[in-house]
């Protein structure tokens, strides 16, 4: 079911929306967003008013990827953490054959690879050797903190630092297209779990090198992308109210 609200105060109360990110948003923009949307109908109210209002995500999305994002107003704001826990399903597309330092688009190729040997059924036997619980390297060009600053921070001055393994979980992981180069991989996974890593990390166990060049997350949780609303629609939802 799409997302609706029947009351402006609702807001105020707490609500639980699922938006979907638009391609080269940051998460914080459509926080802004919602949020200015929201405080915008409360003034211009005849009855209800207010200044402040809490708005936050329950998890980041890059900028490069599209999809669902979890927005908590209100009192559902302390419900954060406990989305955020929640697993994630994610679509990926990955390029065989070219890596980039930042495991995505971000930045250019920096080596080329042959992809000959590539098959659907190596990509297959291959994908399920990443299910299970395992380290994962976050990649450098990464909004993790490392000495009190983001790790894209140092490596955007290309600046060296040592990034700490997490432990995360891949539940389910399947090939759901084969067009090389590119490959579609549906992905079940643990919070903190880097996507882009995971392209990087399957390219390297195919022996040809691979970086993400597309991203749509599915699902957190309960939440799902088909009960999400885009900016526009969540602005024609509060025009109603």
């Amino acid at each position: 079911m799409k997302f609706r609200v029947d009351n402006l105060m609702d807001f105020k109360e707490g609500v639980v929306i699922p938006i979907y990110k638009p391609y080269d948003w940051t998460s914080f923009d459509v926080v802004r967003k919602v949020k200015n949307l929201i405080l915008t109908k409360f003034r211009n109210h005849p009855t209800e008013k207010t200044k402040k209002l809490k708005v936050g995500h329950a998890g980041t999305l890059d900028p490069l990827a599209q999809g669902l994002i979890i927005l908590c107003t209100g009192n559902a704001t302390k419900r954060i953490q406990e989305i955020q826990d929640a697993p994630k399903e994610y679509v990926a597309t990955i390029e065989l054959g070219k890596t980039t330092p930042s495991f995505d688009l971000e930045t250019l190729y920096d080596q080329e690879f042959p992809i000959e040997h590539i098959t659907e059924k190596f990509v297959k036997e291959t994908l399920l050797s990443f299910v299970g619980e395992q380290e994962q390297i976050p990649p450098v060009y990464s909004a993790k903190n490392i000495y009190v600053k983001r790790a894209y921070e140092f490596a955007r001055k290309g600046l060296d630092i040592e990034m700490k393994p997490s432990i995360i979980t891949i539940s389910e992981i399947e090939l759901t297209k084969f067009n090389l180069p590119n490959i579609e991989v549906r992905i079940i996974c643990s919070k903190g779990t880097y996507i882009r890593t995971l392209a990087h990390d399957i390219g390297k166990a195919l022996n040809c090198g691979g970086h993400l060049v597309g991203l749509i997350r599915t699902r957190i949780g309960s939440y799902s992308l088909d009960s999400s609303v885009t900016i526009h629609e969540f602005e024609k939802i509060l025009a109603t109210l």
